[in-house]
């Protein structure tokens, strides 16, 4: 009985149950975790999940909203921790559908929390969004910059953020929800990287077009920016991993409950980008200019100054990286596959 104990104890010390493990950036952190000697156990329905990116790890296929999928899993693999990025993710469907987004990213999160809750564990990392700012007052964008989400999707990680913060009063759950800015970039030696159907992000809509020459649009050049378009800010998938492993690590050392940004506090245009591909890849960017898109901020650029003191974080990727990495991925004739 004893020796069973210790197996299921240093079980424990090694095992972290990642929701949305198989998806763009779930996968990158289950590579990170595996990397830093953790065993990642990948939660995942596989309705945006992909089943070739599930590969450091065991794999449960379950579903949040089934209370009893959590239950098997924890009770299987004992985990010491969560980290939970299983949310839906695209800003227009969640307002054209806001109660499939209500559901899935609130109840969900709510199932996983009480199974946290009857098994005492005690550490969660969560996968949250710059979106919860809203329309910036000021950029750069610190952490005590005035939150106010604008969609369904932002209002989502607004309300697991506080339950995280009431949780913590009530139960000690500690936490530390990262707020991403724009996430980007692959890892194409581990085959690793950004295939959403549909794609709605910036990158590899520009990288698509280049490729295939088939014009994208570029929503609004009159934002008072230094060519029109909108700046944002752009970090390194492999980064943001770093920053969930670090988290972790900050939790089991008694960190506090807290909310930190994830950016490179570096800003790019739409156009700059659009310049900055077809001077690395010789390859043209056709594309539109076309009407802004109603709730496009025209600068959102990230003050990250306070995850790299807590956590010891730094990013490593720069824009050329980025893209780079991006670029071969795309090119990869089985990518997606």
């Amino acid at each position: 009985m004893e020796e069973l104990r210790a197996a299921k104890d240093a079980q424990k010390t090694k095992a972290i149950l990642v929701t949305g493990g198989a998806g763009y950036i779930g996968s990158h952190v289950c590579y990170a975790l595996k990397q830093q000697g953790y065993q990642p156990i990948c939660f995942d329905n596989f309705s945006y999940g992909h089943r070739w990116a599930a590969k450091f790890g065991p794999v449960v296929e379950g579903d949040l909203l089934n209370f009893q999928d959590i239950e098997d899993a924890i009770t299987e693999y004992n985990p010491l921790a969560v980290i939970h990025l299983a949310s839906f993710i695209q800003v227009g469907e969640s307002v054209r559908d806001p109660l499939k987004y209500y559901e899935n990213n609130i109840v969900g999160t709510v199932n996983l929390l009480k199974a946290m809750q009857k098994h005492k564990i005690s550490y969660f990392v969560f996968s949250s969004s710059a979106a919860v700012y809203g329309s910036p007052e000021y950029t750069p964008i610190d952490e005590n910059h005035l939150k106010n989400p604008i969609n369904p999707y932002g209002h989502t990680k607004n309300m697991t953020e506080i339950m995280l913060q009431d949780c913590d009063k009530a139960y000690g759950l500690k936490s530390v929800s990262l707020r991403y800015f724009n996430a980007a970039g692959a890892f194409p030696e581990e085959e690793l990287g950004e295939a959403h159907e549909p794609e709605t992000h910036l990158i590899p809509l520009m990288i698509r077009a280049a490729q295939n020459q088939k014009s994208i649009n570029i929503f609004g050049n009159n934002y008072d920016t230094s060519d029109g378009t909108c700046v944002r800010d752009y970090i390194h998938v492999l980064d943001l991993a770093s920053a969930h492993v670090k988290a972790l690590e900050y939790l089991k050392a008694g960190g506090d409950t807290v909310c930190l940004n994830l950016g490179t506090e570096a800003g790019i245009t739409n156009l700059q980008m659009i310049n900055l591909i077809e001077k690395l890849f010789s390859q043209k960017v056709p594309h539109s200019i076309v009407a802004r898109r109603d709730g496009d901020p025209a600068i959102l650029l990230s003050l990250a100054s306070k995850a790299k003191q807590l956590l010891n974080w730094q990013t490593k990727y720069t824009i050329n990286d980025i893209l780079q990495h991006a670029w071969q991925w795309h090119s990869k004739e089985t990518y997606g596959k």
